[in-house]
């Protein structure tokens, strides 16, 4: 049985550009973040430079590794993100990581 037949499982996630910013919806985990991470080098950053994880259902420590990736590809584009709307959880993964000072 994989995800997919799982009722409850959250959707792979991926990322959506709009005057608002960049949002995101649904799954990041280690089973679909190279391919979240994949997707979202088609899309130009934010210009605002926000990216919302209001609708992030599932996360793992692979979330982190896509904000820093999407950090780094900012910082080469001479740009800057802020993500918001993070879950407690994330955050509290990040501290322990030692990287919430990323994230902000």
């Amino acid at each position: 049985m994989n995800a997919g037949d799982i009722p409850d499982a959250p959707a792979v996630g991926g990322f959506a550009a709009s005057s608002e910013g960049w949002a995101f919806a649904g799954a990041l985990t280690l089973d679909d973040a190279a391919k979240v991470l994949e997707a979202s080098q088609a899309l130009p950053l934010p210009s605002n430079g926000v990216v919302d994880f209001g609708g992030l259902m599932q996360a793992d420590s692979s979330a982190l590794a896509v904000m820093m990736a999407l950090k780094r590809r900012a910082s080469a584009e001479g740009r800057t993100l802020t993500m918001r709307d993070l879950p407690g959880s994330l955050r509290s993964l990040a501290v322990v990581y030692g990287v919430e000072n990323l994230l902000d």
